[in-house]
């Protein structure tokens, strides 16, 4: 994606003017550019949205490892998805004087990090991007309810995929383990993220 859709932007804009807040989803498949399409708004927009990550919500290492579950990492129940709830529960309610502050997810330190995202009560709309937005198993089924939009952003797989292995070896991975991972994690989730397309108020297709 190398430019930031104008209709996309508009209908952010649109939501953001509604107030006195809303929450926008972006969902799709490990490596289809959430990430950079929901930085892109926020940036876009200025002081009147802020981007809260559902990677925030990734259970620590130590935590998956007791759970014999760090093998698949980035898999639903490897997430904190009822923290995740609550906090956008709590953000679709600002508080006056209220600043909520929310967890963020370090790539290099594969950890989340918490307190690292400052939300004011002043600020129009919230931008969420994650993997599950739109699962609806479990604690997951709570989450779609609290979004005013989603969107699923539909990448081209022949993109996608060797974008997610280079990914993976910029953060310290070896190439063919790399390649391991995609094949065995990270696209057994995007299968399971594909079931939810349906339920997207907007389909984006993107190139890559």
């Amino acid at each position: 994606m190398q430019t930031l859709p104008t209709p996309l932007l508009e209908r952010a804009r649109s939501l953001a003017a509604r107030g006195p807040r809303s929450v926008l989803g972006i969902t799709g498949a490990p490596g289809a550019g959430k990430s950079t399409l929901a930085e892109r708004l926020v940036t876009a927009l200025g002081p009147h949205a802020v981007l809260v990550p559902m990677d925030g919500f990734h259970l620590a290492q130590a935590v998956l490892e007791r759970l014999g579950r760090a093998g698949r990492k980035g898999a639903p129940d490897t997430f904190d998805a009822d923290g995740y709830a609550a906090l956008l529960t709590r953000l679709r309610a600002p508080e006056p004087d209220t600043t909520v502050y929310a967890p963020a997810f370090d790539r290099a330190l594969e950890e989340p990090i918490a307190g690292s995202v400052p939300v004011p009560p002043g600020i129009p709309l919230i931008v969420t991007e994650g993997n599950y937005l739109l699962h609806d198993e479990g604690p997951w089924a709570r989450i779609r309810p609290l979004l005013d939009e989603v969107w699923f952003l539909d990448t081209d797989p022949g993109v996608r995929v060797p974008r997610l292995v280079e990914r993976h070896v910029r953060y310290g991975r070896e190439r063919a383990r790399a390649e391991r991972w995609v094949r065995e994690s990270d696209e057994v989730n995007a299968r399971l993220i594909e079931r939810g397309r349906d339920r997207a108020d907007l389909v984006v297709p993107l190139p890559g």
